[in-house]
């Protein structure tokens, strides 16, 4: 059958508006447009539909007809159609209202955008463009979009396999679009709404949370970088004010000396020193114990602060050694003749310091030292003196970093993750590799 067969006519899909050629005129009873689905009754004078959209319309995340409001205006979505660039697919629903005009809804990755065509060329910087004072970098370049699937209507004839090249400029939140043929130039711009917005608009689903390994939209800020900015400074300020708190509350006062002498191998030796008194509720406690005459060997010392009144006591261990000698590798070392202790909290009170101390020796070295004596000259030993300074107050290094390590690890890991995530944003940009203005801009909230 040839194309001017007078039994070929064509007609206008009434939700599309496309051109669909009815080759059995006369026959025909139904026929569906090759653009956007739709089942028409061509039997009928004004070509009637009889299933608008069929099964696409029930895949839409938002049905053609439904109507939601956007920034202050009801729309009705009125078109869709699905795009392709080779890299990614994307959505765009034409919405309509007969005082605002169009508008474009544009889903992708599950996150929604509001674009607006504007009536004037944007003014150009460089490689870079501005809009109502606002500068959107350059981000893609050179794409060509093909639609893939329509339905509904559209302000011009458009069809399965149109293709336009684009181009897109990016600042967070927003992108500011270039689709052009050969016959004309569109602007657009595209702003990100929030999930709120979109789920109070039309009913559908929130942008889902960002995780590695998702690619975000270029145009997406980083959802950390809010975050990076709040807790920030408010974890330098925590960790400026515990610094300070360690050095003021931490320093130790009021120092008082204790010396007595322990003999090695000989009987343990206890000794009582005070009064220690403390004025202060709650007073924490520093003990340094020297020994800086062990040699190949070591002392045990427990320290006991003894409340006179209650007979409380609150206790403490230190173990001072030093061990040296020569091997193949030389002359070597270990141990430490020096301890600090610390008691967290002591209540108010008049104290007794009472020190029980017992040193040994060890045999097994080798090399000279002042207590490589035989077990059978123990009578000659000399006696080791163990000194004590006690102090009010204490420096709990350790309680300082971990209260350090909660403050500033939620902001650390917000870095982490914001860097993942514009590691994931930038490596789609045509130029790929990231400069110092393309950090700077992603640590920028829309």
């Amino acid at each position: 059958m040839s194309p001017d067969d007078g039994s070929v006519r064509t007609i206008a899909c009434p939700a599309c508006g496309g051109t669909i050629a009815m080759r059995a005129a006369g026959y025909t009873v139904t026929l569906a447009c090759e653009y956007c689905g739709t089942l028409i009754d061509a039997a009928h004078p004004d070509a009637r539909i009889i299933t608008r959209y069929h099964d696409m319309q029930a895949t839409l995340a938002i049905p053609l007809g439904t109507r939601g409001t956007l920034r202050g205006v009801e729309w009705e979505a009125i078109g869709w159609m699905q795009r392709t660039d080779g890299w990614a697919d994307w959505e765009e629903f034409l919405l309509f209202n007969p005082y605002a005009g169009y508008r474009w809804l544009i889903a992708q990755n599950g996150q929604w955008s509001f674009g607006r065509m504007l009536t004037a060329v944007p003014q150009r910087r460089g490689s870079d463009m501005i809009v109502d004072g606002r500068l959107f970098s350059r981000f893609y370049h050179g794409n060509v979009a093909r639609v893939t699937r329509v339905a509904g209507e559209f302000y011009w004839r458009v069809k399965i396999g149109e293709e336009v090249r684009t181009s897109d400029y990016v600042r967070p939140g927003h992108m500011l679009s270039l689709e052009h043929d050969d016959r004309e130039k569109n602007w657009t711009v595209g702003e990100l709404l929030s999930g709120q917005e979109i789920c109070a608009a039309f009913a559908v689903a929130s942008p889902p949370m960002w995780l590695p390994g998702i690619t975000p939209l270029a145009h997406q800020p980083s959802p950390f970088a809010r975050r990076l900015k709040g807790w920030g400074p408010v974890a330098i300020l925590s960790f400026i004010a515990l610094l300070a708190m360690l050095v003021i509350f931490g320093r130790t006062m009021q120092p008082q000396g204790f010396a007595m002498t322990v003999t090695p191998d000989g009987p343990a030796i206890s000794q009582t020193f005070g009064p220690i008194v403390l004025p202060m509720a709650r007073q924490a406690m520093t003990v340094e114990v020297t020994t800086p005459g062990v040699e190949q060997g070591w002392v045990d010392v427990d320290v006991s602060f003894v409340d006179r009144s209650t007979q409380d006591s609150y206790d403490a261990y230190a173990l001072n050694e030093r061990y040296s000698g020569r091997d193949s590798d030389g002359y070597w070392s270990e141990g430490s003749r020096s301890q600090t202790l610390k008691v967290a909290s002591l209540p108010a009170g008049t104290y007794d310091l009472v020190i029980d101390a017992q040193a040994h020796h060890w045999g097994g070295g080798s090399g000279t030292s002042s207590w490589s004596w035989d077990q059978s000259a123990s009578s000659d030993r000399q006696p080791v003196e163990l000194n004590l300074t006690v102090a009010r107050g204490a420096q709990f290094a350790s309680n300082f970093w971990m209260a350090a390590i909660l403050i500033l690890v939620p902001p650390l890991l917000m870095l982490i993750l914001h860097i993942m995530f514009e590691n994931a944003r930038l490596v789609q940009k045509d130029d790929a590799a990231a400069d110092a203005d393309d950090w700077l801009k992603g640590m920028e909230t829309p």
